[in-house]
């Protein structure tokens, strides 16, 4: 389950890069809704995963995927706001 969960991240990342790179609004829209659609399946499979998992794991999962706070912002998901305010 967590390498299905790697993976739908890895091409909703790569959908959203794509719609960053093209021109066409039409395109871009459609690479929009593609990453949406896998970040909803994403979220769906980590409720699975959080549910199988013990509350001791639980924990240290929180801890591990507690957002660190660097310079670099610029390889981190900030999700579409940011992103379609800046297309002109």
């Amino acid at each position: 389950m967590i390498q299905r969960c790697h993976k739908w991240r890895q091409k909703r990342k790569q959908f959203i890069d794509q719609a960053r790179q093209t021109s066409d609004e039409i395109e871009r829209e459609r690479l929009l809704q593609a990453a949406e659609h896998y970040g909803r399946i994403v979220n769906a499979e980590q409720v699975k995963i959080d549910s199988v998992r013990d509350p001791k794991e639980k924990a240290v999962a929180e801890v591990e995927n507690a957002p660190e706070t660097t310079e670099n912002t610029d390889e981190e998901d900030t999700g579409f706001p940011d992103f379609i305010t800046n297309l002109k």
